[in-house]
């Protein structure tokens, strides 16, 4: 089965990917995090990649298309996959055709009020990396993670006046992208309310997968 996650920032992907994960046995692909994986590494995309990174740019879609085409060759990809901050662009999704099939299109709809609340709660460790929410799950100690002792911090793009303009870039970007896979039938909508249950949330994404019908060799 090969999924795609679409939503905003904030939206929950990397959660829900995550679970989708578990449950199926599929690898779920953060574009961030491959890229910053190759970054790591430093192979030849890695470098190309962060030439972007250091310039504070968003790599092309001919770069990200590359980087996307090499993870998906490999092997824990043979039974399907979950792709999470991938495609971002028309030019990336018909790129993505080119390489697979796609069986569905997960598009979490949430509320801006809901997203800027979310992240301007957010605090993450800046030792570990642990993320927490100062409404739904603070620390038991306040600015210290739970995990390591390490100082919590907020990130400046998690900030409500560049949140705005993190949602506003991601209509932008994202509204072609949902017409062209609701075009062919691949969306199905999941409305992501603050006050929704996560395992409530799971059980219509579970439904909705079992609806899709896996493409022939996926």
């Amino acid at each position: 089965m090969n999924l795609i996650m679409l939503g905003p920032p904030g939206g929950g992907k990397g959660t829900y990917s995550s679970r989708i994960s578990e449950n199926y046995g599929i690898p779920h692909i953060a574009m961030g995090d491959i890229l910053r994986r190759e970054v790591n590494e430093g192979s030849d995309l890695g470098k190309k990649v962060e030439e972007y990174m250091e310039k504070g740019e968003l790599a092309p879609d001919e770069l990200v298309n590359e980087v996307a085409k090499k993870r998906l060759s490999e092997p824990d990809c043979e039974a399907g996959f979950i792709l999470d901050g991938y495609p971002r662009t028309l030019t990336q999704a018909k790129a993505l055709d080119k390489v697979t099939d796609t069986d569905l299109v997960i598009n979490l709809e949430i509320s801006e009020e809901v997203i800027i609340e979310r992240l301007a709660n957010r605090r993450i460790c800046k030792e570990c990396g642990a993320i927490y929410n100062l409404k739904s799950m603070p620390p038991e100690e306040e600015g210290v993670c739970d995990e390591c002792g390490g100082e919590l911090y907020q990130r400046e793009d998690d900030k409500p006046k560049v949140i705005r303009k993190r949602l506003g870039e991601y209509r932008k970007q994202s509204e072609p992208l949902i017409d062209y896979y609701r075009e062919k039938n691949l969306v199905e909508d999941i409305v992501a309310q603050e006050e929704r249950p996560i395992e409530e949330m799971m059980e219509e994404i579970y439904a909705a997968i079992k609806k899709a019908k896996p493409n022939k060799g996926s």
